[in-house]
């Protein structure tokens, strides 16, 4: 009786972890952090990629929606700018407020960090991408474009318009 008594004492003893336990835990996680941080940051720059190619798609569509509804109105005038925000400082509402009508649904707004666009002129528009800036201009005749052919930007305007 009395040994089955000692036994139970011992199995109320081992109720926690043992540093051994703990440290090999911390290792797990320190090696699954090394393997998941990296790849996890190529995923924000691919979704900053794509937020751009939608955004190129969506202004290009309303540009394109725009000028069908003028001719449809009669009104054959190009359209001049895409708004009418002359200022090229943060904060400012892009593609929205043109005196032709509004490109987009709703606005961008303007701020000069990855993912986002700023106003460089009165039709240049940079939108910025892994800290560099790719520049976008309107014309009336060949559309909203960027230079596919740039030595320094050309990959990144590629793969926002395509």
């Amino acid at each position: 009786m009395s040994s089955k008594t000692h036994y139970s004492k011992q199995s109320g003893i081992r109720s926690a972890f043992t540093m051994v336990e703990l440290v090999f835990v911390i290792v797990v996680l320190g090696i699954l952090a090394a393997v998941a941080i990296p790849k996890l940051a190529v995923s924000r720059d691919d979704a900053v990629m794509v937020k751009g190619k939608s955004q190129v798609a969506a202004i290009r569509s309303g540009i394109s929606l725009l000028r069908s509804q003028r001719l449809l109105e009669g009104n054959t005038t190009a359209i001049s700018s895409l708004d009418n925000n002359a200022s090229t400082s943060e904060g400012q509402t892009l593609f929205y407020g043109a005196t032709a009508g509004n490109i987009l649904e709703y606005p961008l707004i303007s701020k000069n960090s990855d993912g986002n666009w700023m106003k460089t002129g009165a039709n240049t528009y940079n939108f910025i991408i892994g800290g560099q800036a790719i520049p976008f201009t309107y014309n009336a005749t060949t559309g909203f474009t960027c230079d596919t052919t740039n030595a320094s930007t050309g990959a990144n305007c590629k793969a926002l318009t395509q």
